[in-house]
């Protein structure tokens, strides 16, 4: 059982619960006046850091075939 809790397919589903968390969070943030640009900008980094994670984990978890 605890190999599941490490698991990439957990990992995989982790990361897209938090990278929908701060597609929410951006919006909201970008909806408030005055806007934080500054907080808006780290919040788009993480974002684009957890796609990234997430593209490596699904390549890694499912490997294109050869042409």
């Amino acid at each position: 059982m605890d190999e599941n809790l490490h698991s990439p397919q957990r990992r995989l589903i982790e990361l897209r619960m938090e990278h929908a968390d701060l597609d929410c969070l951006i919006d909201q943030t970008e909806g408030q006046r005055p806007l934080d640009e500054l907080s808006l900008r780290r919040l788009k980094k993480r974002r684009l850091l957890l796609r990234d994670q997430i593209a490596r984990l699904e390549a890694q978890l499912n490997p294109q075939e050869p042409a």
